[in-house]
C-alpha cells in the first residue's frame, strides 16, 4: 500500500465553511433517518439516499436514466468470455482525509464485501468473484467464477462503493469517501450535513453545502416545505398536498418512477404462512387500488410480481392475484383454518403505516385478524429483516432489479425455492438478451405462482422542490439523492 497523507476532516469543514454562500446551499427533506452512514454494512435505503454519489463512489455508478456510467473506474475491458473484468482507475483521486485512492482500496473493499464475516446486505453481488488482483496502482483485475454480463451493473450499487482500510471501521458514524461532498456533521434525530470537498477529482458540484433533514410526519413535512425550512423533498410523504403545492408558483412538483416494489411481505418459512393456500388467500383479500388511493392518493402502479413495470421484461400478472374476498374465504376454508391471527409489523414510511391500516381492515373482512405493531426503522431492521421475527410486513424494495433476492435462503421472507435458485444461476451466466428476457419472465411467474408475497404497487417518486432548483432526479433508478448536478437558477 502506498503512503497516505492525512489531515483532518475538521479542517475541511473550516475551509469549505468560509466559502459557503446562501445560493449554493441546499436543505433537503427525507422521511427516514439512516441507521448509519456506511452503505456497505446496512440495508436501509436511507443510507444511500444521503451518501450515494455524494460522499461515496464505486467503480461504476447509475445515472438518472438508470444506465451504468464510469465512476472511479474510467474504463474497463472484458475478456475470457466475460469472466475477467479489468478496470482502469482514475488517477489523482483522494479520499476526504487527503489520502490517495488506488487499486489496493478496490481490492480491500471487494474482498471485505465478499468475506465470510461480511456485514454487507447485498453479498450476492460479490459471490461470483474468485479473485481481485492489483496489477498496478491504477489497474485492478477481477476474475469471476462464470461469465457475468451484468457485473458493471452490480458494481454500481451503493453496497459496492469503495472505502479505505484505514477508515472503513468508522464509516458508520464518520464516513470518508472519494465523492464530491465530505461528511461534516450528524445531529442524530435531526440532520446530516455534507460539504463540498475541495480536492474532488471530478467535476466540482455547484453546491457548497447540503443538509439532509429528517421529517417523518407528513403534516410536518408539508409545513416545512411551505415555510421554506427545506428547499426540496424528493420523496415527499404527503402526496395529498401535491395539488396545492403544484398550484403555488414557489414550488414545482416532480413525479417520476422508482425501482420500489411495494409489497405485503410474508414469512414463508413460519406456520401458517408456509401454506401456499393461506398466502394465496391473503393475496386475494387485498385490494391494490384501495391502498394506492387510500395511502398514496392515487400515485402508484399496480404490480403482480416483484418487477418494475417500466422494465422491458416486465409481465403483468396482477390478474392472478386479483381482489376476490370470496375466493380468499374459500381458500382459508380449504386450508382448514379459522380465527387466524397474524402479526403485522409496519416500518415508519407513510405507504407502510397508511397502507397497513387498509390491509388490516381488508384481512379482517375475510376472517384474518392482525396484531399491528408500528416499528421504528432500526427496530424493523433488527426484528424483521435480520431476525425474521414477523408474519406480515409492508415494505418497498427500492434496489434496482432485485428479483434475485428470492434466491437467498436467508432473506427475511425466506423463500429460496430450489427451482428459483436454478433460474437465477442460469441467468447469471446467460448473455443473450432474448434468453435473459425469458428467464426473467419465468422468474416473475414463479414467485407469482407461489404467492411468495402480496405484490401491491410500484412506488411513484413524488417530490416537491423550490421552483428555482434544477438537477434533482425525476426518476429513481436506485435509492439516491444525487446532488452532483443540483444547482439554483436565478
Amino acid at each position: 500500500m502506498f503512503a497516505r497523507l492525512k489531515f483532518s476532516v475538521a479542517a475541511l469543514v473550516f475551509c469549505a465553511g468560509s466559502a459557503v454562500a446562501a445560493p449554493t446551499t441546499l436543505t433537503l427533506g427525507m422521511v427516514l433517518e439512516p441507521p448509519n452512514l456506511d452503505p456497505t454494512s446496512g440495508a436501509a435505503a436511507a443510507i444511500d439516499e444521503v451518501v450515494y454519489a455524494n460522499l461515496f463512489e464505486g467503480l461504476t455508478r447509475f445515472g438518472p436514466d438508470g444506465a451504468v456510467h464510469p465512476g472511479l473506474a474510467e474504463s474497463w475491458q472484458i475478456t475470457d468470455e466475460g469472466k475477467v473484468w479489468t478496470f482502469t482507475l482514475h488517477q489523482g483521486v483522494t479520499f476526504h482525509d487527503g489520502s490517495p485512492f488506488d487499486a489496493e482500496d478496490v481490492k480491500f473493499s471487494l474482498d471485505r464485501a465478499r468475506a465470510p464475516n461480511s456485514a454487507n446486505a447485498q453479498k450476492a453481488l460479490f459471490e461470483g468473484i474468485t479473485t481481485v488482483d492489483v496489477l498496478d496502482p491504477a489497474t485492478v483485475q477481477i476474475t469471476l467464477k462464470a461469465p457475468d454480463g451484468a457485473f458493471d451493473w452490480k458494481m454500481a450499487w451503493g453496497d459496492a462503493v469503495i472505502l479505505a482500510p484505514e477508515t472503513a471501521a468508522t464509516a458508520a458514524t464518520h464516513p470518508v469517501g472519494t465523492g464530491p461532498f465530505a461528511f461534516a456533521e450528524w445531529a442524530q434525530g435531526d440532520h446530516v450535513t455534507l460539504i463540498a470537498y475541495p480536492g474532488y477529482w471530478g467535476e466540482k458540484p455547484a453546491l457548497t453545502k447540503a443538509t439532509f433533514r429528517f421529517i417523518s410526519d407528513p403534516t410536518a413535512a408539508f409545513a416545512a416545505v411551505m415555510a421554506g425550512d427545506v428547499d426540496a423533498f424528493p420523496n415527499f410523504p404527503a402526496p395529498e398536498t401535491l395539488p396545492q403545492l403544484a398550484a403555488d408558483p414557489r414550488f414545482k412538483v416532480i413525479v417520476g418512477t422508482t425501482e420500489g416494489e411495494t409489497i405485503l411481505a410474508m414469512n414463508n418459512a413460519a406456520p401458517p404462512l408456509d401454506n401456499i393456500k393461506i398466502r394465496e388467500a391473503i393475496a386475494h383479500a387485498v385490494n391494490r387500488q384501495d391502498i394506492i388511493d387510500g395511502a398514496m392518493f392515487g400515485y402508484g402502479t399496480p404490480i403482480g410480481t416483484h418487477f418494475a413495470p417500466h422494465n422491458p421484461d416486465y409481465i403483468d400478472l396482477t390478474a392472478q392475484s386479483a381482489y376476490d374476498p370470496e375466493k380468499s374465504k374459500a381458500l382459508l376454508a380449504e386450508a382448514g383454518v379459522a380465527n387466524l391471527k397474524l402479526r403485522l409489523a409496519l416500518p415508519p414510511p407513510t405507504y407502510a403505516r397508511r397502507g397497513g391500516e387498509i390491509i388490516a381492515s381488508e384481512l379482517a373482512a375475510v376472517g384474518i385478524q392482525t396484531e399491528v405493531s408500528n416499528l421504528e426503522w432500526a427496530q424493523w431492521l433488527e426484528q424483521v429483516f435480520k431476525n425474521h421475527d414477523f408474519d406480515l410486513t409492508v415494505i418497498s424494495h427500492t434496489e434496482p432489479m432485485d428479483i434475485g433476492i428470492y434466491a437467498r435462503l436467508d432473506y427475511y421472507f425466506q423463500y429460496g425455492r430450489p427451482e428459483f435458485i436454478a433460474l437465477m444461476d442460469e441467468l447469471a451466466i446467460t448473455t443473450d438478451p432474448a434468453k435473459r428476457s425469458d428467464l426473467l419472465k419465468a422468474a416473475q411467474t414463479m414467485i407469482a405462482d407461489d404467492y411468495v408475497n402480496v405484490y401491491l404497487f410500484q412506488l411513484a417518486k413524488t417530490g416537491v422542490a423550490n421552483a428555482k432548483i434544477e438537477g434533482l432526479w425525476e426518476n429513481s433508478p436506485t435509492q439516491a439523492n444525487d446532488l452532483t448536478a443540483v444547482h439554483w437558477i436565478d
